[in-house]
């Protein structure tokens, strides 16, 4: 885990970095030197600035308002600098990635290249979209705060994590087919292009899971499929909660003890089955002493827990390094992800119907993600049932998936004289 790869420093020889500092300088600096530069090239000043405000009063108030709100703080809530996230960037790969490969396939199928680098800023504004509406919707409870501008930036805060593939596909789907129609372009054959493209995001996208900690799978054994994630991570905090990584289990309806992991720190304390776990939480004394120079995310609690009427009190520093080994949810749905973008890739879609390589890819990707939802712990069920949100989308999808194919097979072939004809049924 990597949720981190660089911290920007705030400031530099005294002087901030964002807001009222270096980046507006820098950029002031800029708009005089664009100025003067078209003046020597016998430009008007006036009609240089009339055309170019809005982008260079656009970057300004980024670096004043924006960045100055999004720096990290420490435990006394003072900036200490700008994360640059590893989901983040591999968010911008992924992106980055099926967008290339989406404009190569693009030339192979008779599409004109431009027409993908004009429809991605649509479909990554829907994707993105989608995909936190739709996280926001499924974990609704833990962006709710005390007011209505702490709740919505709770939402806009999605840099560390918190976006839904599915979503995503929605999202996208849906942004790119409006693009589409006002172009009165073939959604399906285009379709068929884009759709593999997709699940090369996906599969660096997941990458990005592993860096930020988040989509882990259950618990397992500790071998070459397994995953530990460091302190501070969500599989980390969901161990402590639940007891495990403190080597105990407990009903959380009747709070008795129900086992005891031999030579675990509950065991050490000669903490027993059958006894009654009262409280479980953080303890934040370890804060007062804990750096000022890092973010106060980075600074670790130490625990504490009542077991029948007796407190017990664990530091960070005693607590295990690592969480308990998960199945590596991530890395399956990497792979699989570039399996599936493979092997889409490799069916020659002018042999066959326009629509059937993304039918096909919709398709398999819900069975992959429900077989995957199988390793994951971090859904519960829905609507009564043990299978997630997810599962639920899955079988929605493939079913549409399949009816696709089958309206597509039984709806009429175009000849290259624009003729038609039914297709037969008969064998």
């Amino acid at each position: 885990m990597q949720r981190t790869l660089l911290l920007i420093p705030h400031e530099i020889a005294g002087i901030p970095l964002f807001g009222f500092g270096w980046l507006l300088v820098a950029i002031l600096a800029a708009l005089v030197i664009r100025l003067l530069f078209a003046k020597l090239q016998g430009a008007e000043i006036a009609d240089i600035f009339s055309r170019e405000w809005p982008v260079w009063l656009l970057m300004l108030g980024i670096v004043w308002l924006v960045l100055p709100r999004i720096e990290l703080t420490n435990l006394d809530q003072e900036p200490v600098g700008m994360a640059i996230r590893g989901y983040g960037v591999m968010l911008l790969l992924a992106v980055g990635s099926a967008v290339w490969l989406a404009a190569y396939r693009a030339k192979r199928q008779g599409f004109d290249a431009e027409l993908i680098y004009s429809v991605a800023p649509w479909a990554f504004a829907g994707g993105i979209l989608g995909a936190r509406t739709f996280f926001v919707i499924q974990y609704r409870d833990q962006f709710i705060a005390d007011t209505w501008s702490e709740t919505v930036g709770n939402v806009l805060n999605f840099t560390g994590g918190g976006l839904v593939v599915y979503g995503s596909f929605i999202g996208g789907i849906l942004a790119g087919s409006i693009y589409l129609y006002r172009k009165k372009l073939s959604w399906l054959k285009f379709g068929d292009v884009i759709v593999p493209c997709m699940f090369l995001g996906v599969f660096i996208g997941r990458l990005g899971c592993v860096m930020n900690g988040c989509c882990y799978g259950g618990r397992c054994e500790d071998n070459q499929f397994a995953l530990k994630f460091p302190p501070n991570s969500p599989v980390y905090e969901d161990q402590l909660r639940s007891g495990e990584l403190l080597g105990f289990r407990f009903d959380p309806e009747t709070r008795l003890i129900t086992s005891i992991t031999p030579g675990g720190l509950a065991d050490q304390r000669d903490i027993r089955t059958g006894q009654k776990l009262e409280t479980l939480a953080p303890d934040f004394t370890p804060l007062a002493t804990a750096s000022r120079d890092i973010p106060a995310e980075d600074a670790r609690t130490g625990v504490i827990a009542t077991v029948d009427g007796v407190r017990q009190r664990w530091t960070p520093d005693q607590l295990p390094a690592t969480a308990l080994p998960v199945f590596a949810a991530q890395i399956l749905s990497s792979s699989t992800s570039l399996i599936l973008c493979i092997c889409l890739c490799l069916i020659p879609a002018k042999r066959f119907r326009d629509g059937t390589v993304m039918m096909l890819g919709f398709a398999s990707y819900a069975i992959l993600r429900f077989v995957l939802e199988l390793v994951r712990v971090d859904e519960s069920g829905q609507f009564g049932t043990t299978l997630s949100i997810s599962q639920w989308v899955s079988v929605v999808v493939f079913t549409g998936s399949l009816i696709g194919l089958g309206l597509i097979y039984r709806s009429k072939l175009h000849r290259p004289d624009g003729t038609t004809c039914e297709v037969s049924t008969d064998s």
